[in-house]
């Protein structure tokens, strides 16, 4: 063979060589992934072959004592410093409004702060003294937790819209409403394009009634945020069940329709935050926002339509609590400062009052209707299909001190919001996994044993948070082929170190097979690891680093047991 021949097959052997390598490794790459990949016919195969590999210990059943008091809402809530004052007031004679977040923020979200400063330059007099006006950022639901449970009352309180203001008077405290309007907004909701021309080719327009009906149908998959603290939460369950009887809110006619339509919801959120997260991973083609929201978010305006539902959200002004005529004052003179030509200009360049011809066709309702429509969502928001949850504690060295004795709080006080009708298992893992409590349904029993088994935790040792996952799982899956009819959740409680065991790799084809959401609570945590968990199916993750976190819980409670 002469050299010119022989440089040419060594060049083809050398790139064959090359491909044989680098194909080989990129077929081993592929090999490895494919190994990793479950699907729901393997899947089961794919847990015992993971739960196998671990050690897995059963706990001695301990019984404690069941505190059979009512959970104390003022103990719960955190020091009222926790939400932040966005404007100081600069006399000493003021008053203090508690301002729902849309307009209490920043950026676009922070009308009232500026109308509140420009107020405060004014030096406006009452009885011949400078007054002033400070405002504190805090959520129409919690500033009501607030009020009612007589921990911090302010006085005055502007919440997105007057279901609030109906269940503050309801409680008792004295509430006067000074303006029915600061800035207009309507809660509506938003539903993909192509969607919305489904619904309408269907249902000639699309309204409340036929969004119902679509979710009855399961022709719609759309959420909803927590009525216990959110504005249009509460607002769209007082509109559906509106929707189903008009004449009686909470007869049998609107509970029938509303078991209907809730038992095709497939996520309620805790927040906005989490809804929209939901909806961007494409679980949702619909959920409830206000306008002033919608209008300012230019990825939702290009791809969603929005459909505006319910009472307005106008931003009612009430005074609060038994305040002097001086005080009372000050709160009118701010009334009719933020309605000037120059303050509701404002509003609407930052998204307010852009649907002021809308009309709501539903009343306000009063407080203890509104009470009684939440506890109504309460019982009722789960249908015929109980929960069946395995929290996951972990009680790794790390875990010690601090960390360890939020946690015990967390569970000791939480447990109070889970429903009777529901099951609950424990599981807690160190460099191994311990079955402290099976899954049985929560009943005194149940309840006293949870509490036993929580009180003694100790911690010590690694950290193998994903066995733990998977021994939850196993667990779950278990029960559930005796009593298939349950909706599966687990909650795991860590500092989201993970140093043992199994890796979120190995387990994150698992978690998506079985969709189960996993939703987590970091103490002295590594928030991205545990919302990296929470994130796969849609569920929520808690900072528990601060002394609101039995407050959270409750709400996350509330929510999803």
């Amino acid at each position: 063979m002469n050299k010119g021949k022989f440089l040419i097959v060594s060049l083809i052997a050398a790139v064959v060589f090359f491909g044989i390598v680098y194909g080989g490794i990129s077929l081993t790459s592929n090999l490895g992934k494919s190994k990793k990949q479950i699907t729901a016919e393997n899947a089961e195969a794919q847990l015992d072959k993971m739960y196998s590999k671990i050690d897995v210990a059963k706990g001695k059943p301990v019984k404690g004592q069941i505190d059979l008091n009512p959970a104390d809402l003022a103990e719960e809530l955190p020091d009222i410093d926790k939400f932040p004052v966005t404007v100081k007031n600069s006399t000493d004679s003021f008053v203090e409004i508690f301002s729902s977040p849309e307009k209490s923020g920043k950026g676009n979200d922070a009308w009232i702060n500026e109308v509140a400063e420009d107020f405060n330059d004014s030096k406006l007099k009452v009885d011949g003294k400078a007054v002033s006006v400070k405002i504190r950022s805090i959520a129409s639901g919690t500033a009501t937790d607030y009020i009612k449970s007589g921990k911090y009352i302010p006085e005055a309180f502007t919440p997105s819209n007057e279901f609030w203001g109906e269940m503050v008077k309801e409680s008792g405290v004295t509430t006067e409403l000074i303006s029915k309007r600061l800035a207009g907004n309507v809660p509506g909701i938003v539903i993909k394009k192509k969607k919305h021309e489904q619904l309408v080719d269907k249902y000639g327009s699309v309204n409340v009634k036929a969004i119902t009906d679509a979710m009855a149908n399961n022709e719609l998959a759309m959420g909803y945020t927590d009525p216990f603290a959110s504005s249009t939460g509460l607002n769209f369950l007082l509109t559906a069940l509106n929707t189903f009887d008009k004449s009686n809110l909470l007869g049998e006619k609107a509970v029938q329709g509303f078991e209907t339509f809730q038992a095709n919801v497939p996520f309620t959120a805790s927040t906005t935050l989490q809804m929209r997260e939901a909806a961007k991973s494409g679980a949702l083609e619909g959920f409830v926002l206000e306008y002033q929201t919608f209008i300012n978010s230019p990825d939702l305006k290009d791809s969603y339509v929005f459909t505006p539902f319910g009472v307005r959200h106008d931003s009612p002004l009430y005074a609060i609590g038994d305040i002097s005529a001086e005080k009372k004052q000050i709160i009118e003179k701010f009334a009719e400062f933020a309605q000037g030509k120059k303050h509701q200009e404002l509003a609407k360049k930052y998204g307010f009052n852009g649907l002021d011809q809308y009309a709501s066709e539903m009343k306000t309702v009063d407080g203890a209707t509104l009470s009684a429509a939440q506890k109504l969502w309460k019982e009722k928001k789960n249908g015929n299909k109980p929960i069946m949850a395995v929290f996951v504690a972990d009680v790794s060295g790390s875990m010690d001190g601090e960390p360890m004795n939020r946690m015990k709080e967390s569970l000791l006080k939480g447990q109070k919001y889970l429903g009777k009708d529901n099951s609950i298992g424990l599981v807690t893992y160190s460099d191994d996994v311990t079955i402290n409590l099976p899954i049985a349904p929560f009943d005194t029993n149940q309840q006293s044993l949870f509490v036993g088994a929580v009180e003694g935790l100790q911690a010590n040792g690694g950290t193998a948070t994903y066995d733990g996952i998977v021994v939850a799982i196993k667990m779950l899956k278990d029960e559930m082929k005796k009593n298939p009819d349950v909706r599966p959740l687990i909650f795991v409680l860590s500092d989201g170190e993970t140093n043992q065991g199994h890796s979120l790799d190995d387990i994150r084809g698992l978690i998506q097979a079985y969709k189960v959401p996993i939703y987590t609570i970091g103490y002295n945590a590594n928030l991205k690891a545990l919302q990296t968990i929470s994130s796969i199916n849609e569920a929520a993750s808690i900072n528990a680093d601060s002394d609101d976190v039995v407050y959270k819980i409750k709400n996350l409670f509330n929510v999803q047991m």
